[in-house]
Formats: C-alpha cells, sequence, structure tokens
C-alpha cells in the first residue's frame, strides 16, 4: 500500500514476492470495484501476457463481438476487464470450481466450459453465454434460474452464476445426469441438494428460444500471420509448416493444460498456434481395422465413441476432470503432455494403440508405450506433432482402475489398465498398463511374462502380483506412499482376476 488509511488517492496492492519487481497490481479506488491491471515489467519466461494480437469474431450472448487480444488474455479475464461482464467469477483459475463456467456452441452443439483456461482465439467462430445472457432479453427467467429461486439454491451467491450456466447449458442438451454434469461446480455453502432440487425442477420446462445460437464466421486474422508469434493453421500440413518455422512453439487445442500455465505460472508461450481451425485432427472413426481419433479429438466425444467398443475406457474418462474439462481436453493433449499420471495413456497402451506422428518431413508411426522415454521426455523431434491415434479392432478385454481420493475432478495417485486375453482357459496376451508407478506411463513386462502362455487361475495372478516388485520402484509424494502404491497396483490384478470370475466389485453399487 502506498497511501495512507482513509485517503480518497488510488492505491495499487502490489501481487509479487519482490515488490520492486510486482507481477501485478490490483487497482484500489473507493467507490469502485477491485480491478487487476499489468505492471510495466521485464517480460521473463513467468510473464503473462504477450504484444502481439489476434483478432476473434464470435457472439456473445446474442450478439456478435469482434475482439482484438494477446493469444493468451483468457475469456475470463476479458469478459470482465474488458466487457465489465462480472457475473462470471474467477474462483480457483485452473478449470477446477466452475465459478466462471460459460456456456459455448459450434457446430457440434452447446457445452459448459471453464472461462479461466479458454484463450480468446479458441472462440473464433462460435459462440459465448455468459451468466448475463441466460435471462431472456425481456428479463424473463430462464427455467433454471427460476427453479434455483424456488429451491433456495443460492446462498453466498458466488458460485451461482458458474451453476447458472451449467445447469442452463445441461437443459438445453437435455441432460438429466445432474450428479455428472454439475460434478464440476463446486458450492461450498447449500450442501448441492438444494442446487440438484432445482436441476430436476427445471428439467421439464421448454427450452428458451434465445438459448439456441447459431456459430459466426472466422475472423480474418490479418494480425494473426505466423510471423506475429501467433497463427492459425486450417490444414494438418500448414500446422507442420508453421511448427518447423517455431520448434520452440505452443499448441493448444484444449488448454486444460497449458492454460495453467498462463493463469498460474505467469509464463510466455511463445509462438501459439491455435489447432480450433483444422477439423482432420478431431473426431472419431470406426473402420473394420481400426478405430481412429483425430489428436484434438475432446474426451467428451472419445467418451461417447468408445463405450460401445470398449467401456471401461468410456469409464475411465469418466473420471477425468469435470464436465467442463472433458469437454475441452484432447486426447493428442493428454498423450503429448507425458504425464505419468495422465489418465488416457495406460488405458491406451493396454489397447496397443498406435501414434502417428507429422512434420514437414512426413509422417511417422509408433506404438503408444515407446512414446514416453524418461520422466518428461518423448520420442518427438521438435517440429512434430501427434495427428492421430489408432487402436486396433478386437474383441474387448480391457479393465481400466483409477485411485484417487475422490471419484470426481481428482488426479489419480495411481492407474492401471489391463488387457488379458483368455482362451480355452489359456492366457494368449497380457498386456498391464500403469500410470503413477514410474517416471512414465509403463507396461509391467515382468507381471506379464508370469501370465503369458499360463494357466488363468488364482495361483497365477497371485505370482504376478508378487512380480509387480520386479517391475516397478514407485515413488512416495502427496498423492501416495511408495508402500501404497504397490499394495494398490497388486490388488487392481487381483481386482481383474475376480471380477472375470464373476464377482461384483463395483465400490458405487448400491448393495442391498
Amino acid at each position: 500500500m502506498h497511501t495512507k488509511s482513509g485517503s480518497r488517492t488510488p492505491r495499487s496492492l502490489c501481487l509479487a514476492n519482490n515488490p520492486d519487481r510486482p507481477l501485478a497490481c490490483c487497482l484500489i479506488r473507493p467507490g469502485l470495484p477491485l480491478r487487476r491491471i499489468e505492471a510495466a515489467i521485464p517480460k521473463g519466461f513467468w510473464y503473462r501476457g504477450r504484444s502481439d494480437h489476434m483478432r476473434t469474431q464470435f457472439l456473445l450472448n446474442g450478439r456478435q463481438v469482434t475482439a482484438d487480444t494477446t493469444p493468451t488474455t483468457t475469456l475470463l479475464d476479458w469478459l470482465r476487464d474488458t466487457r465489465g461482464l462480472t457475473g462470471t467469477k474467477e474462483g480457483c483459475n485452473e478449470g477446477d470450481c466452475g465459478a466462471c463456467s460459460v456456456m459455448v456452441t459450434d457446430t457440434s452443439g452447446a457445452r459448459a466450459l471453464n472461462a479461466c483456461i479458454l484463450f480468446m482465439p479458441q472462440l473464433d467462430g462460435k459462440a459465448v453465454r455468459t451468466v448475463e445472457g441466460i435471462a431472456a432479453p425481456d428479463g424473463t427467467l430462464h427455467p433454471v434460474q427460476q427453479a434455483m429461486i424456488e429451491h433456495h439454491g443460492s446462498q453466498c451467491g458466488f458460485c451461482t452464476p458458474g451453476f447458472i450456466t451449467t445447469m442452463a447449458t445441461a437443459h438445453l442438451n437435455g441432460a438429466t445426469d445432474h450428479d455428472i454434469q454439475l460434478a464440476g461446480n463446486l458450492c461450498r455453502c447449500t450442501g448441492y441438494a438444494p442446487i440438484i432440487r432445482a436441476a430436476k425442477e427445471a428439467a421439464g420446462a421448454p427450452v428458451p428460444a434465445h438459448m439456441h445460437d447459431t456459430p459466426v464466421p472466422f475472423a480474418e486474422n490479418t494480425s494473426g500471420e505466423p510471423k506475429a508469434g501467433a497463427a492459425p493453421p486450417t490444414t494438418p500440413g500448414e500446422l507442420a509448416k508453421w511448427l518447423d518455422g517455431h520448434a520452440n512453439g505452443t499448441l493448444v487445442a484444449g488448454a486444460t493444460d497449458v492454460g495453467l500455465w498462463v493463469t498460474k505460472e505467469f509464463r510466455d508461450l511463445g509462438p501459439v498456434a491455435f489447432l480450433n481451425r483444422i477439423p482432420e485432427l478431431a473426431g472419431v472413426t470406426v473402420t473394420p481395422d481400426v478405430i481412429h481419433m483425430g489428436a484434438a479429438t475432446t474426451l467428451t466425444e472419445l467418451q461417447t465413441a468408445i463405450a460401445p467398443h470398449h467401456p471401461a475406457f468410456a469409464d475411465l474418462i469418466h473420471r477425468y476432470g469435470s464436465v467442463q474439462v472433458r469437454n475441452a481436453a484432447t486426447i493428442g493433449g493428454n498423450v503429448a503432455n507425458g504425464s505419468p499420471i495422465g489418465d488416457g495413456s495406460p488405458a491406451l497402451i493396454a489397447l496397443d494403440a498406435t501414434l502417428h506422428l507429422r512434420s514437414v518431413h512426413g509422417t511417422r508411426t509408433l506404438p503408444v508405450a515407446e512414446f514416453f522415454i524418461a520422466y518428461g521426455k518423448q520420442d518427438r523431434a521438435p517440429n512434430e506433432f501427434i495427428e492421430a491415434i489408432t487402436i486396433p479392432r478386437q474383441d474387448d478385454a480391457l479393465r481400466c482402475y483409477k485411485i484417487s481420493k475422490r471419484f470426481d475432478q481428482d488426479i489419480s495417485a495411481l492407474c492401471g489398465c489391463f488387457w488379458i486375453d483368455v482362451k480355452d482357459g489359456t492366457v494368449t496376451e497380457a498386456r498391464l498398463a500403469f500410470g503413477g508407478m514410474a517416471g512414465t506411463p509403463v507396461r509391467a513386462q515382468h507381471a506379464e511374462a508370469v501370465l503369458q502362455g499360463r494357466h488363468w487361475s488364482e495361483a497365477q495372478i497371485r505370482m504376478a502380483m508378487t512380480a509387480l516388485a520386479d517391475d516397478f520402484t514407485p515413488l512416495s509424494d502427496m498423492r501416495a506412499s511408495a508402500a501404497y502404491r504397490m499394495e494398490a497396483a497388486q490388488n487392481m490384478l487381483w481386482r481383474a482376476w475376480i471380477e472375470d470370475s464373476g464377482a461384483a466389485t463395483n465400490v458405487r453399487a448400491v448393495m442391498p
């Protein structure tokens, strides 16, 4: 603080460990809301902003707007700081609490997303509704708003705008699995019961006409030329050419991970390319030979497409983040991230999936299991990107298990995905993949060797459980101890055996 108490002079509260080099400041002016401003500081690796701009054209609450922002300006900051739409709240600023939820509509439909980790260029050609646009233009409340009032679904009110937009999106889509739809919205006051009652009450009401948004044409990104460091490529070939010239560039698809580099680490992403204009990178195609998924396929899309073929994979995806996160996160990003506790990789490894990488020099393929070299290191050249992932068509034998402290919105302590193919009582193929047991997602080769070609029996599975100690030396961290991880991994194999024997193992099932 730089003024005396009681002064009418504006004051600034610096937000940094070093007061001589503030990262950002809050401007405090009597009678006005608290505002965040960028300080004039050196743009080191932790700086949040960039000087180059991109134009983004979209509908905002039914009206077409064009924004000219830095590539990494978030929708949340733009709504609050530029448009003055402060109903959308900042809570966690990392996509966990849902206070910033908005409805985004494109050609594939409407979905709830977290505005705090959504960069402005990701919205190009789409339609956005904030809580200010949920009521009708004449002021008539949306059915979910009226139901929240009648069922006392709001107390302190901070989380309410996010709940309203998420509920309105679910209402538009006819989704009535309210516990799932609202798992990404946190409330510290109500205990959720009145909110769920409100959602159920509104479910049968007709969708207001104004909620049906139509996407708009893409903006002319004349200020987003590749030379400016921010590119909107439209084909995989264009992306390959751009990445060849910007080997240190950052590719942005869903931004559920990259977004936190900006909002939490205040990093300058360098040159940025947004993948939302490349339709060839998205979607799932099922052929007689493979299940082909574009790298930019969202986890929501993948969950729906993979369920008929490998339901255990779909169930695992349900444990990934929240609806808002799954609506943005992509399977390619989940793998390319290289996290040892990324949930998608163990399932893909167990399914014997193949990565398709692309550069200006062409394409190459390799098994997902061979992509991970060491912690933080993957088999990918600086100018390569993941274009697609394919899974061979095969009779389903996949089982996936995730251990975390919470069922929803929690990172794995460990994840195990197993492909154990048994014919005539003999294990003909075993692929046992784990996340959280080593520096990368990896197969348990010693345990696999114990099972391969052997009789499928309790004695053999117990031998495989013991062999896991030869495969892994897990670490202790905030999520689990090494001893817990090893015992839990062994119990996952045991669970696979007893499930195959017909025993009920669903810990969430209601038993008499």
